[in-house]
C-alpha cells in the first residue's frame, strides 16, 4: 500500500479512515517479492478516494508505504489461500506485527515525480500484558478450528473476576459473555484517576469507570465473571461467533470447546440459566445470532445496536430485491446508497466509496474491513477459494446466487420465522434488543422488521409469544445502549438487571444467592 497524506502527523498509515479526512491510498498485490527488488506503484494501481495516481493534484504531500504480509494456508478442504493471519493486534494492517513499512517522506509531486520508498522497518511484536488481581488473560487452542485451517488457531479471553475469587475456591459464578470487536482490555474498569489534561467529557467517562471499579471491588455488584472473547479471523477482527464457510466452525468451537473449558477453569456454573450473552454493533449481531443458533446454551441475550437483523434492510440494501448495492436506480436516475450518516445528517460514506477503499486495502476480501467481513461470514466460498462477494466491488451489481445464500443461511429474522415452532419455546423471555432510531449505519430498519415478527407471536396461531423486549432511543445514534444514568457504565447499570433475569430463570434448587451482593 502507498499512502499519500496532506499532513505529517500521525503517520500517513494511521490516516486512512472512512470519512472526508481520509488519506489517499493505492494498493498493489505482490508475489515472491525479494529484498532489493523494486515494485512500482504507478497510474495503473487502484486507488481510493482518487481512482489513480494520475488524478492526484500537484502539490506537497507526506507519503509512506506499507506491506501487509500474507501467510500461505493449506486448509482441510484442499484450498491453498494467501491471507493476513492476525498477529495479536485484531486484524489491523497498519499496526500488525511483522508487516513492513517505510519512513514517511515529505515530497512535492508534479506530473513526472518519482519517489523511492524503502520498506526498512518492521512492526514489532506486541508486549505481553500481565494478569492483575482483577483481570486474567487466557488462550485456548481449538482443535476444531485448527483442523479446519490446517494450522494452530487460538481463542483468547480477558476475564474480569469478582472479589473473593482467589480466596473462595469453592464459589461458583454466572457468566456474562460480552461480544464485539477485538478487545485488548476492560475499558470500563479503571483504577487510575483521570489525568489533569482530560477534557470534561473524557473526565466524566473516566470517573464513571472509576466508580464501576470501586463498586466491583467492594462487592456492591452481583459477583459474576465478565468475559471478553478474542476471536479474530484472516478476514476481520472477529469471527461473528458462528459457523461459516469461509471463517470455519467458530460457533461450534466456542460452544463445544472454549466456553465449557473457560467456565471450568474460572468456576462458572456451566449451566445455560447462568449465562448471559451481550454486545454492541458487530457484537450485537453476534450475541443475538449465538442465542438463536444455540438457543439451549445461553439463558438470555442483550443485543445493542446490532448489525442487520433482517436482510430486507441490510443497512440501505435490500438483499432480496435490489440489483445493485451502490445505487438506487430508475429509468434515468441513479442515486448513491449511503453507508453511514453523522449526527447532523451529513453523509459519512457511500457504499460505493467504502467498498472501493476495502478493495484497495486488500483484494479477494483481504482488507480486514467491515464489508469484507460481511462477505466472509454470510457468503459462500467463491470459485477462486476466497469469499464470494454479494456485490461486485466496482460496479455494485448484486450476485443473485450469493444473495440467496445470505438470505437462506444468515437472515436472523427469516430463521426465526421459519423455525419459530421449535425455537420459540426455547427463546421465551430471552431476547432483548436496544437500538437508536437514528443509527449511524441505518441499522434500525432490521430491528423494526424483527420486532414486527416477534410481536406477531402474540397471535395464537404464531405463538408462543417471545416475551422479550425491544427498546428504542429516540434520535440516538450508533451505538445506543439505553438510558444509562450519568456517572455509571453500561456494566454497572445492567449487572443487577442480568442478575435478576438469571435468578428468575434458574431451576428449582439452583444457587441464586451466594453470588449476589
Amino acid at each position: 500500500m502507498l499512502i499519500v497524506a496532506t499532513r505529517p502527523v500521525p503517520e500517513p498509515r494511521f490516516q486512512v479512515s472512512w470519512g472526508l479526512e481520509t488519506a489517499q491510498v493505492f494498493g498493489v498485490d505482490v508475489e515472491a517479492w525479494q529484498p532489493g527488488e523494486t515494485m512500482e506503484v504507478d497510474e495503473t494501481a487502484i486507488g481510493h478516494p482518487h481512482p489513480s495516481l494520475a488524478a492526484l493534484r500537484p502539490g506537497k504531500y507526506y507519503v509512506q508505504a506499507v506491506l501487509n504480509v500474507y501467510e500461505t494456508l493449506r486448509l482441510k478442504d484442499g484450498r491453498v489461500l494467501k491471507l493476513p493471519w492476525d498477529n495479536g493486534e485484531g486484524q489491523h494492517w497498519n499496526r500488525s506485527p511483522g508487516n513492513l513499512f517505510s519512513e514517511a517522506q515529505e515530497v512535492t509531486i508534479t506530473a513526472d515525480t518519482s519517489v523511492l520508498l524503502e520498506l526498512s522497518k518492521v512492526i514489532a511484536p506486541l508486549p505481553q500484558l500481565e494478569d492483575t488481581q482483577w483481570i486474567r488473560r487466557v488462550q485456548f487452542q481449538s482443535k476444531i478450528l485448527s483442523e479446519f485451517w490446517g494450522r494452530p488457531v487460538p481463542i483468547g479471553a480477558i476475564v474480569l473476576v469478582p472479589p473473593g475469587f482467589d480466596d473462595q475456591p469453592l464459589q461458583r459464578y454466572p457468566v456474562v459473555y460480552i461480544q464485539g470487536h477485538f478487545p485488548t482490555g476492560f475499558n470500563s474498569f479503571r483504577d487510575e484517576p483521570p489525568p489533569p489534561d482530560a477534557s470534561a467529557g473524557m473526565r466524566q467517562a473516566m470517573l464513571a469507570r472509576n466508580r464501576f471499579a470501586a463498586d466491583w471491588k467492594a462487592g456492591r455488584l452481583p459477583k459474576m465473571l465478565l468475559v471478553l472473547t478474542q476471536h479474530p479471523t484472516p478476514f476481520y477482527d472477529d469471527s461473528y461467533g458462528i459457523n461459516s464457510a469461509n471463517n470455519g466452525p467458530w460457533g461450534d468451537a466456542m460452544m463445544q470447546e472454549f466456553y465449557p473449558w473457560l467456565e471450568t477453569r474460572f468456576r462458572g456454573f456451566n449451566e445455560p440459566w447462568a449465562r448471559i450473552v451481550t454486545g454492541g454493533s458487530t457484537g450485537g449481531w453476534m450475541s443475538l445470532a449465538q442465542q438463536v443458533f444455540y438457543p439451549d446454551f445461553f439463558g438470555g441475550v442483550w443485543s445493542f445496536c446490532p448489525d442487520p437483523l433482517d436482510f430486507h434492510a441490510f443497512q440501505l440494501v435490500n438483499v432480496y430485491e435490489d440489483k445493485n448495492a451502490h445505487y438506487d436506480e430508475g429509468p434515468f436516475q441513479r442515486i448513491p446508497k449511503l453507508l453511514g450518516r453523522l449526527g447532523n445528517g451529513s453523509v459519512l460514506s457511500t457504499n460505493e466509496s467504502f467498498t472501493r477503499q476495502e478493495l484497495v486495502l486488500g483484494t479477494r476480501g483481504r482488507s480486514g474491513g467491515q464489508l469484507d467481513a460481511f462477505h466472509s461470514v454470510f457468503g459462500p466460498i467463491g470459485a477462486d477459494g476466497y469469499p464470494a462477494k454479494l456485490w461486485d466491488p466496482l460496479t455494485g451489481v448484486i450476485d443473485a446466487s450469493v444473495a440467496k445464500y445470505w438470505t437462506e443461511n444468515y437472515d436472523l429474522t427469516a430463521i426465526l420465522k421459519a423455525n419459530w415452532e421449535v425455537l420459540g419455546p426455547k427463546l421465551i423471555g430471552k431476547i432483548h434488543v436496544t437500538m437508536g432510531t437514528k443509527d449511524t449505519f441505518f441499522l434500525e430498519g432490521g430491528v423494526h422488521r424483527m420486532e414486527s415478527f416477534l410481536e406477531s407471536t402474540k397471535e395464537p396461531l404464531k405463538g408462543p409469544y417471545y416475551g422479550g423486549k425491544i427498546v428504542y432511543g429516540d434520535n440516538k445514534p450508533h451505538c445506543y445502549v439505553g438510558d444509562i444514568p450519568e456517572g455509571s457504565t453500561m456494566e454497572q447499570y445492567y449487572l443487577p438487571i442480568w442478575a435478576e433475569h438469571i435468578r428468575k430463570s434458574a431451576p428449582s434448587g439452583a444457587d441464586t444467592a451466594s453470588w449476589m451482593p
